[in-house]
């Protein structure tokens, strides 16, 4: 089982060097944040998601939650862990001071966040979805939504959840049915949705719901859909419970993973509709909803590093502790490490896990610069370059989940097949990564069309502007050569993607076929650059006050990796997407009857 120690080193490095201290106090330079600050509030996470996440996790995947009674239960030491959640005052780390948070920036919420998945993520699940919320009702609702119900939510006296998918409505949001029938000053909500996470549970009293739905004169398609706040419980006018509202969880779904995360299917209406309150205004729902999206994609990203850093630990260990086999120059029975197919399948995950974490921290920064920044140029230059980002943190990170924790089975051999071991549960976990908050396949065509072509290609030039900058100003260590070289050449070939694209713009079907490899081209590039801006930065700062498990070899090494056995698969990626789209978009599918 694992053993979790938070990789307080990296994730100190990635903030306090890749974005640098100095960024973070100019932005939160009246506030009590400091590199104290900081560290202290990492450890007391660390701590958190040490003795009391980690512990129940696996027990909480093997019992899973169950609906009795119309009640959902959650697993045993479900209910302790969250009460030391909100005495901790986690949920609200990054929430404004106004409604009760503490106002620190959300690369530090991130990296907490990060250890929550790490140890259980199907308890981080429920924080996930009430920050969602949080985000939309401080974005767009009026002012008694936000006095009635933000500081429970910001206390985690509440919780929060976001209600888009109906049986005849995925991805097409086009289609949801969900009724909104208009009262003197609420609406009555009737409807079904499915896969709701924390729908129901028994960690808090009330459960805040938003809920897309339709007024009765809506336009057709997504804009006429509006956005509602239905409490599980009706407030008086002093903001206190009074009575149940018109909804129940009428079934929990029964999942490949994440057992003990309550996925409900929610009834609301049955004795004549729900109570709900408009958030915004009629028929801009989806545009509202869209802040509580953004932020679970990235969250669902972080997820797949975290996920990633929690089978690296434990593939890591097994590595160092499982004697079997000869090396071939002592013909002495050592440690697997020892393999180089096992160090290969170690390098591979721990190199791509640090590109994926400086990538979701990078994102996150992004967003604290929009939030704070004064500049009203360089805020909007951050918010553009973090909505450019947000699909490839959500769906590179969790495509490399996938992979990752499979590679951290398969160094387990036989015994990762067995529930024991813990890394079986990690796989499970990992796959619904890739569906939730929007597939990985709508993130793609998102990236490719809304982000770069429709965007003019103006944030992907912007990128790889900066990233030429970085090889031919900041690379000047003569011992890169290997990694300057890798990133120039793979420079080269996104230029030539984005070369491609543009001629084919107009060609929707060809275009389309090439937005999975496009999106997994430019994280593979962006990655490159976090790592090898690592592996600079030790050997320019190598007589500051870095650690020397930052110093020295490691990240050099990792970044030589990296380049020599991660770069190469660009040069596929591109021929794919040149080569192999049109032929694509020329097969029927009649072939596959």
């Amino acid at each position: 089982m694992l053993d979790y120690r938070a990789p307080l080193g990296e994730m100190q490095f990635v903030i306090k060097n890749l974005i640098g201290m100095e960024s973070l106090n100019s932005l939160y330079g009246n506030s009590d944040f400091s590199e104290e600050t900081l560290e202290l509030i990492l450890l007391e996470a660390e701590k958190f998601a040490k003795n009391k996440l980690n512990p129940i996790n696996f027990e909480g995947d093997r019992e899973g939650c169950r609906l009795e009674n119309g009640t959902v239960l959650t697993a045993k030491g479900w209910r302790d862990a969250y009460s030391f959640f909100i005495d901790g005052g986690w949920q609200g780390l990054s929430v404004s001071e106004e409604f009760g948070g503490q106002g620190l920036p959300k690369v530090v919420s991130s990296a907490v966040s990060e250890m929550w998945d790490s140890t259980n993520m199907s308890f981080a699940l429920c924080p996930l979805l009430t920050s969602g919320a949080i985000d939309a009702l401080e974005a767009h609702g009026n002012s008694k939504l936000k006095q009635l119900y933000l500081h429970k939510l910001v206390a985690g006296e509440w919780t929060g959840t976001m209600n888009l998918t109906e049986p005849q409505s995925g991805s097409d949001l086009s289609c949801v049915k969900t009724q909104a029938i208009p009262e003197s000053d609420y609406y009555k909500i009737i409807g079904q949705k499915i896969y709701i996470t924390y729908g129901d549970h028994d960690l808090t009293d009330n459960i805040i719901h938003l809920v897309l739905a339709r007024l009765p004169d809506a336009p057709s398609g997504t804009h006429g859909i509006s956005l509602f706040l239905v409490p599980k419980l009706i407030l008086d006018e002093d903001g206190n419970p009074l009575k149940p509202n018109d909804l129940k969880c009428i079934s929990l779904e029964n999942k490949l993973g994440i057992h003990a995360s309550p996925t409900a299917v929610m009834q609301f209406g049955d004795k004549g509709g729900a109570i709900g309150y408009l958030v915004g205004e009629e028929n801009k729902g989806l545009s509202y909803m869209f802040t509580m999206m953004n932020n679970a994609r990235h969250a669902v990203g972080r997820e797949g590093l975290a996920l990633s850093e929690a089978a690296y630990q434990l593939a890591k260990e097994y590595s160092f502790n499982r004697v079997q086999g000869k090396v071939p120059s002592t013909a002495v029975s050592h440690t697997i490490i020892e393999h180089q197919d096992v160090k290969r399948m170690l390098l591979e995950i721990k190199a791509t896990t640090e590109a994926m974490r400086a990538l979701v921290y990078y994102c996150a920064h992004l967003l604290d610069i929009a939030e704070k920044e004064n500049n009203q140029e360089k805020r909007a230059l951050a918010q553009q370059r973090a909505d450019f980002l947000t699909p490839v943190v959500k769906a590179w990170c969790t495509d490399n989940a996938q992979h990752i924790t499979s590679l951290a089975l398969q160094i387990h051999g036989g015994m990762g097949f067995i529930e024991e071991t813990g890394i079986a549960q990690y796989v499970r976990d990992a796959r619904i990564l890739t569906i939730y908050e929007g597939t990985n396949g709508i993130q793609a065509l998102d990236f490719l069309w809304r982000k770069t072509i429709k965007n003019n290609f103006e944030a992907a030039d912007s990128f790889i502007a900066e990233m030429e900058d970085f090889v031919n100003k900041e690379f000047q260590q003569d011992q890169f050569s290997l990694l300057k070289n890798s990133m120039n050449d793979c420079l080269v070939d996104l230029r030539d993607v984005l070369d491609w694209l543009k001629t084919n713009r107009n060609n929707r079907e060809v275009c389309n076929s090439a937005a999975t490899h496009y999106l997994h081209l430019f994280g593979l590039v962006f990655g490159a650059w976090m790592i090898f801006r690592s592996a600079n930065l030790t050997e320019l700062q190598k007589d500051k006050k870095l650690d020397a498990e930052q110093c020295g070899l490691q990240k050099t090494q990792t970044a030589e990796f990296y380049a020599a056995q991660i770069l190469p698969n660009i040069k596929s990626l591109k021929r794919k997407i040149i080569a192999g789209s049109k032929v694509i978009e020329q097969i029927d599918s009649r072939v596959f009857l």
